[in-house]
């Protein structure tokens, strides 16, 4: 199973709209995506029902996934545990009064990927953030054993938390398959360029970039290939 990680550097950061590019343009040149996202949290931010959304800028994370990716898998396939309030997945669930399952989230994934060629996983936060108070973001990353892509802002102070994300991805033991940052100005600053040629060069990793887009017309997304086709995206899936 062909498939990739996306992590970011913190929460809000484009981890998203990122995941949904690189589903969109892999459904586009004809692979059958699945998507998934461990957990979902801040749906109160939302409106409840399907048939009231005005823009896909008002989808929650995983009906962006599912509608980039041209899935018909269901809310529960693509995201385990959905919560209303902004909260940490670990915290959410404790509110909520009951525990997030990684055994259920490995077995959710692989069932994912069942009818499709290629698996977005797109994780919570960042790459520390914990799904349960003894199971981080990370480790459900190594379980999966996909090719990590990292999200980062292309602002100030980006190059400190991109470094140290690509520290953790690397000592996790998996595979970087690039750094992308968003959303990237159709004119960058000196600073923005100095940021990317930096992470890249200190990163020893791929930097790519992604204007912001318009989430209500996809096929205006320019075609984000981050990693697909390359043989660091054909890593196997492993139960664990």
């Amino acid at each position: 199973m062909r498939g990739l990680f996306v992590t970011g550097t913190g929460t809000e950061i484009g981890k998203t709209v990122v995941a949904s590019a690189i589903a969109h343009a892999a459904h586009a040149r004809g692979d059958r995506v699945a998507v998934f996202k461990p957990a979902v949290s801040g749906l109160d931010d939302h409106p409840l029902r399907s048939e009231i959304w005005e823009s896909a800028s008002e989808l929650p994370d995983h009906a962006l996934l599912r509608l980039a990716a041209g899935s018909s898998q269901g809310d529960e396939e693509v995201a385990p545990y959905r919560y209303g309030p902004p909260f940490s997945p670990h915290l959410a669930a404790e509110l909520a009064g009951e525990r997030i399952d990684p055994d259920r989230l490995r077995g959710a994934a692989l069932a994912a990927t069942d009818d499709a060629d290629l698996l977005v996983c797109e994780g919570v936060g960042g790459f520390l953030v914990p799904l349960t108070t003894s199971y981080l973001v990370r480790d459900l990353a190594q379980d999966l054993a996909l090719p990590v892509v990292v999200v980062a802002s292309p602002g100030l102070g980006t190059i400190n938390h991109t470094l140290l994300t690509i520290q953790a991805v690397r000592a996790a033991g998996l595979d970087l398959a690039a750094v992308v940052l968003t959303p990237w100005p159709s004119a960058p600053s000196a600073m923005e360029r100095s940021n990317r040629d930096t992470i890249a060069r200190l990163g020893s990793v791929e930097v790519e970039t992604l204007q912001r887009l318009d989430l209500a017309d996809p096929e205006s997304w320019p075609a984000l290939e981050v990693g697909l086709g390359s043989p660091r995206a054909a890593s196997s899936l492993r139960a664990a």
